[in-house]
C-alpha cells in the first residue's frame, strides 16, 4: 500500500515539473496565458500529491496504534475490552 502511494506521489510531481518546465522552455513561446494555466495547474499538483502520499485506506490499521500518551492509552484499552500492553 505504501509503496503504491509513493509511486504516485512521484509521479505527481514528474508532472508538476513537466508542467512547469514545459510551460516556462517552449510553450510561452507560442502562448504566454497558456503557459501560465500549466503553471497554475502545476502549483496546485503538490499539496494534492501530499495529501494522495499519506491518506490512510481502508486496510490500514491506524485505529489501534498507541497514542504514546500512556495514561489515554489504557482508557481506551479498557473501553475496547483489551489487556493493558505492558501486561
Amino acid at each position: 500500500m505504501y509503496a503504491r502511494r509513493r509511486h504516485v506521489y512521484f509521479w505527481m510531481m514528474a508532472a508538476c515539473l513537466v508542467l512547469f518546465v514545459g510551460a516556462w522552455a517552449v510553450v510561452r513561446l507560442f502562448s504566454m496565458p497558456v503557459a501560465i494555466g500549466m503553471c497554475v495547474v502545476a502549483m496546485v499538483i503538490p499539496p494534492v500529491a501530499a495529501m494522495v502520499a499519506n491518506r490512510r485506506g481502508p486496510e490500514d490499521r491506524w485505529w489501534d496504534d498507541p497514542s504514546g500518551d500512556p495514561q489515554s492509552d489504557e482508557w481506551w484499552d479498557e473501553l475496547d475490552g483489551k489487556k493493558r500492553r505492558d501486561q
